[in-house]
């Protein structure tokens, strides 16, 4: 039986450095078998040889930040129509979707939304505007719409009168004897210490919508006194940088950088005594499906994206965005380790029975199949 061909469009980093491109990784190894897969990244020594089987074309990123990124994906989109072939292709982010009126001249088009960008303060006038106008695309251009938060597949359900089918994100199962201890603490300054307590905060990048000054905020109102581990790239906003640091002031934190690969952030995360999750805005987060993974209790920021994935018996939940409310979940989470416990391996339990990539990737094996009949 021949294979389908599908590309994988709107990616960045292969192999993934979290967030999108790791959502995208994940589906490649699990239709790698059944489908002939192109992937479209920026050029990686490692990405040839990251997947067996699949295909890989690669592109320099000419110029850093947004500007950057549209020029890799303009010559990436002119590679995909002109000098391939395939049946379908999978566009990942509203934002390459821009090139979905281009593609459907010739192959069948999925696009999935992972975030309405525009509601991040991350963004200038300008490019909020493009988010809006990709938006637009997404829904008119594709041949079918996916979104990994069921609250924004509603938001878009209502707003456009257009189905938008609701699939979550995953995670892989991944044994404990597999985490990375000696790779976790080898990201640890001479300061730290790995055997004393430690409440952790772990994204792919430190912005303002990941919340970490509400958790310093908090941390500071009940004069935390164990050690603070921060982890993601900290290279992404220098004025946001100062900021948390001026934040820290008193309390023991340690800024990690960006820790990779994920079994030594799972190691991580298994010896942390709580995780805080205090996003302002999510899709639906890979890092808190692999927190989640772990067993480790997690309390979280209360946004819709959150709380469609885990219910109160599993998280411990406190308003967005406020530091009163959060001091208030941390102290009882302190003070209450057994119960946090519980809740942490209920919602261990949540993962594994209802998002493992094995499971997710068979809805869009048979999206696939359908559009392609």
């Amino acid at each position: 039986m021949i294979k389908k061909k599908i590309a994988f469009f709107g990616i960045k980093t292969f192999p993934s450095r979290g967030g999108t491109d790791r959502v995208a990784e994940n589906l490649i190894l699990q239709l790698k078998d059944q489908f002939e897969i192109t992937v479209y990244c920026f050029k990686d020594s490692a990405a040839q040889n990251n997947i067996p089987g699949v295909t890989v074309k690669q592109y320099t990123q000419w110029v850093p930040g947004a500007s950057g990124s549209f020029i890799y994906f303009f010559f990436s989109a002119l590679d995909l129509f002109f000098l391939n072939k395939v049946d379908l292709v999978h566009l990942h982010k509203t934002e390459s979707t821009f090139f979905a009126p281009l593609f459907r001249l010739r192959y069948k088009v999925i696009s999935t939304s992972h975030e309405a960008q525009y509601r991040s303060d991350k963004w200038n006038w300008f490019a909020k505007q493009f988010f809006y106008l990709v938006e637009r695309i997404y829904i008119n251009s594709s041949d079918v719409c996916t979104c990994i938060s069921r609250p924004l597949s509603e938001y878009y359900e209502n707003k456009y009168g257009k189905q938008v089918r609701f699939i979550p994100n995953g995670i892989n199962q991944i044994k404990r004897e597999e985490f990375n201890s000696a790779g976790a603490k080898s990201f640890l300054p001479k300061e730290a210490d790995w055997n004393a307590p430690f409440v952790l905060f772990a994204a792919r990048r430190l912005m303002g919508i990941k919340g970490v000054h509400t958790m310093l905020e908090a941390l500071q109102k009940i004069n935390y006194p164990g050690q603070v581990f921060i982890t993601g790239d900290l290279h992404t906003s220098d004025d946001y940088l100062e900021r948390l640091k001026k934040l820290s002031v008193g309390l023991n934190v340690y800024f990690l950088g960006f820790v990779n690969p994920l079994t030594t952030l799972l190691a991580l995360i298994d010896k942390a005594d709580l995780f805080i999750f205090p996003s302002e805005t999510e899709g639906m987060s890979i890092m808190l499906l692999e927190v989640a993974s772990v067993g480790t209790p997690v309390v979280a920021s209360d946004i819709p994206e959150n709380k469609q994935v885990f219910n109160e018996g599993e998280v411990l939940f406190f308003r967005n965005k406020d530091s009163d409310d959060l001091a208030e979940k941390l102290r009882f989470a302190l003070l209450n380790p057994e119960k946090m416990k519980k809740i942490g391996l209920d919602c261990q339990g949540r993962v594994f029975s209802d998002y493992l990539w094995s499971n997710v990737a068979k809805s869009y094996a048979g999206l696939y199949n359908e559009v392609l009949v």
